[in-house]
């Protein structure tokens, strides 16, 4: 890439604010190609050059892409008066920087993406990009094959709004089924409304995948971590594919 200020790298590197980078730099903890760091100004091309922050090598992301367990009883949003959110769970420099992409309902829990990278949200969002949400549900009450039918047709929610076809499969039969539900659209409260237009109650929710990215199961409900590599490349290929139309 080209050349860039050091503090804006640093920040978007995940080190601070720009002010708290600066800070960083003002107390001699940061260098270029081996020497200390004065000016906050200084531009850098993280390519070529060998930045470092206390010892630690710096390695510059343009942008951020973050994987949380969401727990039940936190809100989808970056900041509201009344509820914990999601951002509030992330460290400070972090919630600064990043927005929850989608929502998960309140009492919903499971795989939420978070980043600053607008365009790769759009064509996760986009309905023409037809990218699959799964979720895995509790139901109150039996599923067979009507039901499955109901949700490969598409079904008329409360307001008269048509679902778009939906997979429905059962994993564990019984009077409350667990079942995994895959969705290529968003509505609010979608999947607890498909099942009240059968008669069915929703007693547990979690979304488990959105398009290539699956929910690490190691990740305890309100922990977060970085994409890994091949995590990333799968989402990038969203965003150049949604550049594309």
């Amino acid at each position: 890439m080209a050349k860039a200020r050091l503090d804006k790298i640093l920040a978007a590197s995940g080190f601070g604010t720009r002010k708290e980078v600066k800070k960083l730099i003002k107390e001699g903890l940061v260098t270029v190609d081996g020497e200390p760091a004065h000016d906050p100004g200084m531009h850098v091309d993280p390519d070529t050059q060998f930045i470092a922050v206390a010892g630690q090598d710096v390695e510059y992301r343009k942008h951020l892409y973050l994987m949380m367990n969401k727990p039940p009883g936190v809100i989808t949003a970056t900041e509201d008066r009344s509820h914990p959110t999601v951002n509030g769970l992330l460290d400070p420099h972090l919630a600064r920087r990043v927005f929850p992409v989608g929502r998960l309902d309140k009492d919903t829990e499971g795989l939420l993406l978070l980043t600053d990278d607008g365009k790769l949200a759009h064509g996760i969002l986009s309905p023409r990009r037809k990218v699959e949400k799964e979720y895995i549900a509790v139901i109150d009450g039996p599923i067979g094959e009507a039901e499955k039918l109901a949700f490969e047709q598409g079904l008329v929610l409360d307001d008269g709004t048509l679902t778009k076809p939906a997979k429905l499969k059962v994993l564990e039969d019984g009077a409350h089924p667990r079942v995994a539900v895959t969705l290529i659209e968003g509505k609010y409260h979608q999947v607890k409304r498909m099942f009240a237009t059968l008669g069915r109650r929703v007693l547990h929710l979690k979304r488990i995948r959105i398009g290539p990215l699956v929910l690490d199961e190691a990740l305890s409900p309100g922990d977060y971590r970085p994409l890994t590599p091949d995590e990333e490349a799968a989402l990038l290929a969203l965003r150049s594919a949604s550049a594309r139309e």
